[in-house]
C-alpha cells in the first residue's frame, strides 16, 4: 500500500518547474476567464501529486514524461519539500474551490492569484516557496529531521 502512495525523491527540479509553469497557464487562464472547472481541476491534479506522485496526474506526466527529457539531464533535488509545496497547492487550491461554492467568489480568485504568484516563483525563478516554508518548519523540529535527511546535510545535496 505504501508503494501506491510513494513520492520520489529526489526528483527532477526541471519537472517540477514546468509542472508549476502549466500549473500558471492553466489558473491564469481559469482566473482570465472565471471558469470553476478549470479551479476543481487545478485541486485535482494537486492532490493527485501529493496523494500519487507524477504518476496521475496529467500536468506531471506530460512534465516529467515529455517535456523535461528533451531539455537534456536532470538536476535532483529532495522529494519531500516538493511534496510539501504540492500540498500547499492542493490546500490553496482546495480552499478556493470550496470559497467558489459557499458564495464567496472574490476570495476565491484571490487564492488562485496567490498561487499564480507561488507558482511563477518556482516556474519562472527556480524559487519553491513551499520548500522554504518546509525547510522552515524542520529547522524549528515541527517536521522530523529523518523526513529529509538531504534538507539538513547540505554535503548531501547535488549541484
Amino acid at each position: 500500500m505504501r508503494s501506491v502512495f510513494a513520492f520520489p525523491n529526489p526528483v527532477n527540479e526541471y519537472a517540477a518547474r514546468i509542472t508549476a509553469g502549466l500549473v500558471v497557464a492553466v489558473a491564469v487562464a481559469t482566473l482570465l476567464t472565471g471558469w470553476v472547472w478549470g479551479l476543481v481541476a487545478l485541486a485535482i491534479g494537486f492532490w493527485l501529486r501529493v496523494l500519487f506522485g507524477p504518476r496521475i496526474s496529467p500536468l506531471a506526466l506530460l512534465s516529467v514524461k515529455v517535456l523535461a527529457p528533451r531539455i537534456g539531464h536532470a538536476k535532483l533535488v529532495a522529494g519531500p519539500p516538493k511534496r510539501f509545496a504540492q500540498g500547499i497547492g492542493a490546500a490553496l487550491t482546495s480552499a478556493a474551490v470550496v470559497l467558489f461554492f459557499t458564495g464567496f467568489q472574490p476570495a476565491a480568485w484571490i487564492l488562485l492569484a496567490l498561487l499564480i504568484v507561488a507558482a511563477s516563483l518556482e516556474a519562472f525563478m527556480g524559487f519553491c516557496l513551499g520548500c522554504v516554508i518546509f525547510g522552515f518548519l524542520q529547522r524549528r523540529g515541527l517536521i522530523p529531521e529523518d523526513v529529509c535527511e538531504a534538507c539538513n546535510n547540505v554535503t548531501l545535496r547535488r549541484i
